[in-house]
């Protein structure tokens, strides 16, 4: 349902929905349906474009973050398209958004705020000056270099811990914009001068926004359709955006509604009102038009995935837990004794419904994808209609990870009564 609510001149359209409606919509948002993305490298960009930016993570046990974000959205996606983007065809780019995070270069003028806080944040310090005018240097005789192949073994204090010298001087011209990720030797980043990576006339643009209210309308908006709804509520799906505290998301999210670039909704069990773009409305639309289906085969849900823990549908682990019934943290940072399941676990979404999480990990030398350990969600087991989509799921987890076959370690099948699904990858 629909309403709209005036007050004097302003004009405020809110949406009234279930929680499965909110389900379905964020679903379709996020491109997590059957047919939801097409195949290849325009897929990939069209659906970064889409949400503004997805997390990069070093980590790789099973793929990083950003390739299992995008192999639980497009078909057959292998990590060299998304490499080829960002080092080859210069499309995306390495930066700072939500953290360490992959977005369209053509956003590069947006972020020039950011870069000029850095600036201003790394001037001072005279040793780290000298090694920056050293980098530029090397950089100039001997072309894209890592931080490992400049002769220093100083250190600075740096982030959360003492870093060498090097290092810290890279990473200080990489955070105001001088030179940017010429390639990645595994997590290896090699640098080289921005200027000769990216389009001239993209550097030369300035920021299109100009105020301090303008910067944070856009990017409240940009972050609200990085998930696709969200609510005026503190959490991580916030995190990255300097300067914006409670006050300042607030007057932000009002401007906007006042503008009808935002849209209110309504949720049935929710206390706090979500918003929504109002460009994704047509979305919200269609689903209420139809009912708030998913798309269904004759044998049942016919989408399942397993999803990156920083997946951007899992940005807001409260509202997933409101709106899913489905509780996730990633643990790879809590000591063993804390951990309620595991280092490295992924949510297995099917349909509209979390169902299970797993632990998987990449057997690089005998190119296996181990699945070590499977938790079922309480009342929740293996069916005949599932076998396809958890098929087709753990299917595109190996492909990602290049794995040539995939394995359930000893008892984890017969445990979990997955025997089923198990033999589909021993035939």
């Amino acid at each position: 349902m629909k309403t709209i609510h005036k007050n004097g001149v302003e004009t405020v359209i809110t949406y009234s929905l279930s929680k499965r409606q909110a389900r379905q919509f964020l679903l379709q948002h996020q491109r997590l349906v059957s047919g939801g993305s097409p195949q290849g490298k325009a897929a990939i960009y069209d659906f970064v474009r889409h949400v503004g930016c997805i997390q990069y993570d070093p980590l790789r046990i099973a793929g990083h973050n950003h390739e299992l974000v995008l192999q639980a959205r497009i078909p057959g996606f292998v990590p060299e398209l998304a490499s080829e983007l960002l080092y080859k065809d210069r499309l995306l780019v390495d930066g700072w958004d939500k953290n360490m995070s992959i977005y369209c270069t053509e956003d590069w003028p947006y972020f020039q705020r950011r870069r000029d806080m850095a600036a201003e944040r790394y001037q001072g310090n005279e040793a780290l000056g000298a090694m920056v005018s050293h980098v530029r240097e090397e950089l100039i005789r001997r072309g894209p270099l890592s931080s490992l192949e400049l002769e220093s073994k100083d250190k600075i204090d740096w982030a959360w811990a003492p870093a060498r010298l090097s290092r810290a001087a890279m990473e200080s011209m990489y955070f105001w914009g001088e030179i940017s990720v010429h390639h990645r030797v595994h997590t290896r980043r090699y640098y080289d001068f921005t200027a000769k990576l990216l389009p001239e006339h993209l550097l030369s643009t300035e920021d299109p926004n100009v105020t301090s209210e303008q910067h944070y309308d856009w990017y409240v908006l940009r972050r609200i359709g990085s998930i696709g709804l969200q609510w005026n509520k503190s959490g991580d799906g916030w995190l990255g955006i300097a300067g914006l505290k409670s006050k300042e998301r607030t007057a932000a999210i009002n401007r906007l509604l006042q503008r009808d670039s935002l849209r209110e909704v309504r949720v049935d069990g929710l206390k706090l009102p979500l918003y929504m773009r109002t460009s994704d409305a047509h979305v919200l639309e269609e689903i209420l038009a139809n009912g708030g289906t998913l798309n269904h085969n004759e044998a049942g849900v016919d989408f399942a995935a397993a999803l990156a823990p920083l997946d951007n549908l899992l940005w807001d682990r409260e509202l997933i837990k409101q709106l899913f019934g489905f509780t996730y943290r990633w643990e790879v940072y809590k000591p063993v004794a804390e951990r309620e399941y595991g280092y490295y676990v992924l949510p297995l979404l099917y349909g509209d419904r979390f169902i299970a999480r797993f632990e998987p990990v990449m057997d690089k030398k005998n190119n296996v994808l181990n699945i070590l350990r499977w938790w079922w969600e309480p009342d929740t087991g293996l069916s005949a209609e599932m076998i396809p989509a958890l098929t087709s799921a753990l299917e595109s987890l190996a492909e990602c990870t290049r794995a040539s076959s995939i394995r359930f370690a000893p008892g984890v099948a017969v445990s979990n009564g997955l025997q089923a699904l198990e033999s589909r990858f021993q035939q």
